[in-house]
């Protein structure tokens, strides 16, 4: 069908005509309403949604990773089903349609910039304000029969469901914590138990956001490099050995970095329930200590080289695993803020001790 009214809307949203931003490999054509189009979400994922999943965790593009905002249906909804919220994150709308198959609903997706649910809602995108235009936008009552939302858990901290009811006579649900809980949920009437309630941070949840970490640690990476050439040169300044001793000298210190530069981006995030501490800069110190002291024993370094391995280990995978913070589900961003502003001085000193036990070392 072949649409040449534009129906005025405040932007450009789904759920109203086949705009060519919708021409999309995730979705399943479009479910008709009337004068209206909604595009339909295909609930099983292909391998460019794997493959745009894998590229994001290791941070490529990451925030570039968005659909269009507006209404959304999966199977062939009637006016009496349930109204789903969600993020405009194109991650969030993969792990919400993949656990919808076989199911008819309606998918309400609020434009939070390409945020996730749960940051965007700390930061006010996935809010009240934002919800209630899109209802509008969407001429969401046109459509169904009911004022009832089901909102994800997660977003609780930027919807206020009293002024929601007040201002838009619309009545929100909280929804399970996971996606994979919502047929359950549904079946259930909507009603959740102790488990859909409760946030977990486990290995799975630790080791999807690790990639990222990584990345964001490339920093040691970059020192390893530095002390390996520095190491080298120095090693042939002074005529220690020859070239081939500078070359192995050189290529043990860069394992070394390489391997703290695991330990911190992926070591931290699998270790982190078993490490001592509850903050995650000490938890981060005594894991930067431990991998620093097998560095230096592994490198066979002398006194001062060894202390400056382990103070420096220390303060980098300190400050890693308080990076951490951001991306754990039991932090907050006050507890955040008070970690870092303790933490920073204590581990640059940690590095300044460590350049002067290697320098000390390098000449004594």
């Amino acid at each position: 069908m072949l649409f040449t009214r534009i129906i005025p809307t405040e932007e450009t949203i789904a759920g109203f005509l086949p705009l060519p931003e919708l021409n999309q490999p995730w979705l399943d054509g479009f479910h008709e309403c009337g004068s209206r189009l909604v595009p339909r979400l295909r609930t099983a994922l292909g391998w460019r949604d794997r493959l745009g999943a894998l590229a994001r965790r290791f941070g490529l593009r990451r925030n570039d990773y968005r659909i269009l905002p507006g209404l959304y249906a999966t199977g062939s909804p009637s006016p009496q089903d349930t109204v789903l919220v969600t993020a405009n994150y194109k991650l969030s709308v993969d792990a919400l349609r993949k656990e919808l198959g076989g199911l008819s609903l309606w998918v309400l997706v609020l434009d939070t910039k390409g945020v996730n649910v749960w940051c965007a809602a700390g930061k006010g995108s996935f809010g009240t304000d934002e919800l209630i235009a899109k209802i509008k936008a969407s001429r969401l009552s046109e459509l169904v029969s009911h004022k009832t939302l089901v909102l994800p858990q997660l977003g609780a901290p930027g919807v206020s469901a009293p002024a929601l009811a007040k201002r838009a006579a619309w009545r929100a649900h909280w929804g399970p914590v996971r996606a994979s809980d919502l047929r359950a949920y549904l079946a259930a009437g909507m009603k959740k138990d102790e488990g859909m309630s409760r946030v977990r941070f486990g290995i799975g949840e630790r080791l999807a956001v690790a990639p990222m970490e990584l990345v964001q640690a490339w920093p040691v990476l970059a020192a390893g490099l530095g002390l390996a050439l520095a190491g080298g040169i120095s090693s042939l300044s002074i005529g220690a050995g020859g070239l081939d001793q500078a070359l192995r000298q050189a290529s043990k210190t860069l394992a070394a970095s390489v391997g703290l530069w695991l330990l911190g981006g992926l070591g931290f995030p699998l270790l982190l329930p078993l490490l001592p501490g509850r903050a995650f800069a000490v938890k981060g110190a005594i894991l930067g200590l431990a991998g620093g002291a097998l560095s230096a024993v592994a490198l066979g370094s002398g006194y001062g080289a060894a202390l400056a391995w382990i103070l420096a280990s220390g303060a980098a995978i300190s400050f890693l695993g308080m990076n951490f913070t951001g991306a754990a589900s039991f932090t907050s961003h006050t507890g955040a803020l008070y970690e870092v502003e303790k933490a920073i001085v204590p581990q640059a000193l940690a590095l300044a001790a460590a350049a002067i036990a290697a320098l000390v070392g390098l000449f004594a």
